[in-house]
């Protein structure tokens, strides 16, 4: 099995943003990625959507994508949901060898001091941290945990399964889940935010409208 990436979020609702992330990590780290829609994460509010539309919309958005599938774990846990509990899982499923790499963006790479038990995310994956032109400033103790892990090339995440730290540029994307939500609530247009397809399904079901 080649590396496996995971690309964890609320995706509430999943818009071009998220899908641009996930196309360069499949096409530059020429891996498999799936995205992980988030449970009941501690460190941001509940979800708008339920499980159910958020897995829905998600299957919509990468229905025509190669090499891009969703895994719905952390939506089946009762209580709190951590990224540390994933990987460990997904390591008993794979073995230890398996390169295993966990998508962040920056804002949220540079808040991992926060996040429960980060210190041994590094020891269960590799780390890809989706840049954007003006990184968040990483924190001292991050900065300290991160010496000597820097990859500068993808390979290098085929040959070891997990400890490297590798920074994917992006462009600039403008979407954001809650700028997207404003904007349905404002009736406002969708075109170049998100999937047609997930348009659609949001004005079937009356999302993100106010009550």
């Amino acid at each position: 099995m080649g590396l496996l990436a995971i690309y964890g979020g609320a995706f509430d609702p999943v818009h071009d943003g998220h899908l641009a992330v996930a196309r360069a990590a499949r096409d530059v780290l020429e891996a498999d990625v799936a995205l992980v829609p988030t449970g009941d994460p501690r460190h941001r509010a509940p979800a708008h959507a339920n499980a159910a539309q958020r897995l829905a919309m998600l299957e919509l958005a990468i229905a025509d994508e190669p090499r891009l599938r969703i895994d719905p774990r952390e939506l089946m846990r009762s209580g709190p949901s951590f990224s540390v509990d994933t990987l460990e899982e997904l390591r008993g499923e794979h073995g230890a060898d398996v390169p295993l790499a966990m998508i962040v963006g920056d804002d949220a790479f540079a808040g991992f001091p926060t996040w429960h038990r980060w210190r041994d995310l590094f020891d269960l994956a590799h780390i890809v941290i989706a840049c954007r032109p003006q990184s968040a400033p990483v924190p001292e103790v991050l900065a300290e945990r991160i010496v000597g892990r820097a990859a500068d090339d993808p390979a290098a995440l085929h040959r070891t399964s997990s400890g490297r730290v590798f920074r994917l540029p992006l462009p600039l994307h403008p979407q954001s889940s809650s700028a997207i939500r404003a904007r349905i609530a404002a009736s406002q247009a969708l075109e170049g935010w998100l999937p047609a397809s997930v348009a659609g399904y949001i004005a079937r079901h009356g999302l993100y409208r106010p009550a």
